[in-house]
């Protein structure tokens, strides 16, 4: 027995967390006789009293249906069955009264918005859909002009496996046009936090769905429920074959009114656009529409006074909005939602995972593609890949990735997400073995290969794998210079190599200028390579962060970088989701210093230095700053003890930068926000998404801050801060409680973000050089797949075709904001290129391909999929 409501089952709350000692006891069970003309007789009066209630006072036609009413009781009687007809047909002359050709249309779909986890599980869902759709179907048969709009593939596939009758009972009335497939993704997902791919995953697998089991593919991109939508997501669907999208989160801004999302009452495109849509149903926990709604809509169809209501589908909506209206408003840019920004940084768990994950299926992809073409005894793990996309897109529904669900969730989506990395890791090694395997043999020794998956040069310090500490057969077989290779804090070696664009190879050490670090008499660590030097105080805050060759300071006089800072975060109501503007007026800078900075690797690849802080007498944090010798940014590695209840704790770096803008990646770009509070508009965005790098500069100066795992941000004069970590006590009680690892950077540059590589060392962070220990030596050097010439552009996919044999994707974008012409080249035995959309679908002619090479034109954050045909 399912005993929860459409709200789940919390403890005196909705969002509370479930009340594990509930218990519910069956007293009486009734039997009843439905009464046809009664329920009618209901259903009359409700609507009139409504028409009464909701209708100016103005207004004839409210006096008309109260008139209509009284008639009503006066000639009904209980004890005359006939008077009941008598009373009916009243009511029915009443709505029978017709508008005219000019009055509004609502289009009317049924809906049942099923949250595929929020504060219930994933195998709960499973049964709300049984239970939803059944009924659904039920009501269809008896209403045949019903239609009802569905989303979520995963949730079709849900059905199709554990319940086949129910499925092929929607797969007939599929056909028939009144169960209507929408949105064309996977799940509704989280519209801030996943990556670009992510989003593109989510479209192909799930028009791929809806086309092979219903033969059709979904016009409009389904999400009424997230907290914030990229920009990037209408050239993301727009590729999908989707021009259409429905939502209405934005009605629930907390400061400024989003100016084009209103009710019939108050639309702001009177004039412009006739028609309306209304979904109804019950949703989030699932039950969908009823008998009542239904009949209320019958009698509603068109009658004078109100509105003309249609039972319709979106497709029919979105072709009479498109016929019959001139200059609608448009809307440029991110669907920013002013609420709910509280979850770009709760439950950061699932967060790290959601980005290691999306970096490890791109190292799996990109590994096995060059393997099943280069070694034809490899098997690319097609299937595989296709079950771990979809558990992973899965955890990208819009209560799960942003951390708004109970904790049974989290522990099923971190069960699923460990499932990924093993499976994911497991043929990662596969792939790689296969492409040593394909090389030519030396002979049967051992040799360091390394693995790069971007497409560019890449010149930094590695770690070898465990077994190759010391000097074993493998690091003397490749000569390892003692010069070069130095030993870790760890035991593990160390060497600095460079390699070329998306390749692989054996390791190849380069000479470099060494780091350095020594401690003055003050006390202060000081931190220098031939890019940057830093100054480290005792608690470890940076004091000064140069760019050695400009000679400029990053760090004001007189203030700290890499300054940790606790606010209190009592939201108004939704614990999980929102982060309230107040909270800044709390800050506490963390200064209590439980282990004093201190140096714990000195060598001449690398310097770093060790400092803990006690937060709390619960909570506590470990942090290494390191520096490597090829590094043009100052990395933290921080571990957190964190045991708080209603904290938000931040790092924040005040730059010697004025700006009113900061720049924030996004998927496949990046866009700016303001970093002042001029107009409502202004200092609503006190907290904002970014992936993996946010950026503060001014002319010919600027200093950026990486990450590889958090997307809360807030940028204000010139103070950058990094949301952390979060301690919301509903609807989990235990939100991000126990330790956390991440990692954090401080990069400042001359020239714009773009020409000092900020970009691509965010990628660099985030997906370090894999290095392994292969069983066959291969040939000396590094053999490159892929080489682009201009670094506005970036490679971001490289995978097997998902139905065509002996073809390849290529997914690059424009990353710059820029237009510009870029020369792809390839060493792989490619005979043709065409340009596709991101279902894998051919849109344009081949390209054409010369002299192992091929020329795209982009335009600024421009996607372009590529079939490359072997």
């Amino acid at each position: 027995m399912a005993c929860n409501t459409m709200f789940g089952a919390g403890l005196n709350s909705m969002i509370a967390p479930p009340d594990n000692n509930k218990q519910f006891t069956l007293s009486s069970v009734e039997i009843a006789v439905f009464d046809r003309d009664v329920y009618d007789l209901l259903r009359d009066f409700e609507l009139l009293v409504d028409i009464v209630k909701h209708m100016s006072d103005e207004d004839q036609r409210a006096y008309q249906a109260l008139y209509t009413a009284n008639r009503m009781v006066n000639v009904c009687h209980l004890d005359n069955r006939d008077s009941y007809k008598e009373a009916h047909q009243i009511a029915k002359e009443f709505f029978a009264q017709r508008n005219g050709d000019s009055q509004h249309i609502v289009h009317a779909m049924g809906h049942c918005h099923i949250d595929s986890a929020w504060l219930w599980t994933y195998d709960e869902t499973k049964r709300k859909c049984a239970r939803s759709w059944s009924s659904t179907l039920r009501l269809m048969d008896s209403y045949p002009n019903f239609t009802f709009v569905c989303s979520q593939a995963q949730q079709f596939e849900w059905v199709k496996t554990n319940y086949p009758g129910l499925y092929d009972r929607m797969k007939e009335k599929v056909k028939s046009g009144q169960f209507v497939p929408v949105g064309g993704c996977w799940v509704e997902m989280d519209g801030n936090v996943p990556s670009g791919e992510s989003f593109i995953r989510q479209f192909l697998l799930g028009q791929k769905f809806f086309q092979k089991e219903f033969g059709i593919k979904c016009k409009e991109f389904w999400l009424p429920d997230t907290f914030g939508y990229s920009g990037q997501l209408p050239q993301i669907m727009n590729s999908a074959g989707i021009q259409r999208f429905v939502t209405q989160k934005m009605s629930w801004s907390l400061v400024n009114k989003f100016p084009f999302l209103k009710t019939l009452k108050g639309n702001k495109d009177k004039g412009r656009v006739n028609n309306s849509m209304m979904l109804y149903g019950f949703g989030d926990g699932g039950g969908g529409p009823t008998e009542d709604m239904l009949e209320r809509l019958v009698r509603l169809e068109d009658t004078d006074g109100l509105p003309k209501v249609k039972m319709s589908t979106p497709n029919q909506f979105f072709d009479d909005v498109e016929k019959t209206s001139n200059d609608v408003c448009k809307w440029i840019g991110e669907l920013y939602l002013e609420l709910h920004q509280g979850t770009f940084t709760t439950q950061a768990k699932i967060k790290r995972y959601n980005r290691k994950l999306e970096f490890l299926l791109h190292n799996l992809e990109s590994a096995a593609t060059i393997a099943s073409i280069k070694n034809k005894s490899y098997e690319y793990p097609q299937q595989a890949l296709c079950q771990m996309w979809k558990d992973f897109l899965l955890n990208q529904f819009h209560d799960v990735l942003p951390g708004s669900c109970i904790e049974l969730v989290v522990d099923d989506a971190i069960e699923l997400y460990q499932n990924i990395e093993k499976t994911a890791n497991e043929e990662l090694q596969r792939a790689c073995n296969a492409l040593c395997d394909a090389a030519d043999k030396i002979n049967m020794e051992p040799s360091i290969t390394i693995l790069n998956t971007h497409a560019w040069e890449r010149f930094e310090v590695v770690t070898l794998p465990d077994k190759e500490k010391g000097d074993l057969p493998a690091v003397k077989k490749q000569k390892l210079s003692r010069t070069t290779g130095e030993v870790n804090r760890n035991g593990q070696t160390l060497v600095a190599v460079k390699t070329a664009p998306f390749g692989v190879g054996t390791l190849t050490e380069v000479e470099v200028v060494p780091v350095q670090i020594h401690q003055d008499s003050k006390g202060i660590i000081h931190l220098q390579n031939e890019h940057i030097s830093a100054q480290i105080d005792d608690s470890g805050r940076i004091t000064s962060l140069c760019h050695r060759k400009s000679g400029r300071d990053a760090i004001p006089s007189g203030c700290y970088g890499n300054q940790f800072v606790l606010f209190d975060d009592v939201p108004l109501y939704w614990d999980a989701w929102d982060v309230m503007d107040y909270h800044l007026e709390t800050r506490k800078p963390i200064t209590a210093i439980k282990t004093s900075v201190q140096v714990v690797e000195k060598n001449k690849l690398c310097c770093a230095v060790q400092v803990s802080l006690q937060i709390s007498k619960d909570s506590h944090i470990e942090q290494v700053i390191s520096l490597d010798a090829t590094s043009k940014y100052l990395k933290v590695d921080a571990k957190v003890c964190w045991h708080e209840n209603r904290k938000f704790l931040k790092v924040e770096f005040p730059v010697s930068v004025r700006s009113m803008n900061a720049t924030y990646e996004c998927q496949f770009g990046h866009l700016q926000r303001p970093t002042h509070g001029n107009t409502s508009w202004d200092w609503a965005r006190y907290e904002v998404v970014g992936q993996k790098w946010v950026d503060l500069s001014e002319h010919n100066w600027g200093v950026a801050v990486m990450n590889d795992c958090k997307y809360g941000h807030c940028t204000q004069g010139n103070v950058i801060r990094l949301s952390l970590l979060r301690s919301p006590k509903a609807p989990d009680a235990n939100a991000d409680m126990g330790n956390h690892d991440f990692t954090y950077a401080v990069f400042p540059h001359t020239g714009t973000f773009q020409e000092a590589g900020v970009i691509q060392a965010s990628y660099d962070l985030n997906n370090p050089l894999r290095v392994w220990t292969n069983t066959n030596t291969i040939a000396h050097g590094f053999q490159s797949f892929f080489q682009l010439d201009s670094p506005a552009v970036v490679l971001d996919t490289v995978k097997k075709a998902e139905e065509l044999p002996n073809v390849i994707v290529l997914r690059l974008y424009e990353s710059f904001g820029s237009n510009v012409d870029v020369t792809l080249s390839s060493q792989l035995p490619i005979k043709s290129v065409a340009r596709c959309n991101i279902l894998e679908e051919v849109e344009d002619k081949a390209l054409e391909w010369t002299n192992q090479s091929v020329k795209i034109s982009f335009t600024p954050f421009q996607i372009v999929s590529l079939l490359v045909y072997l």
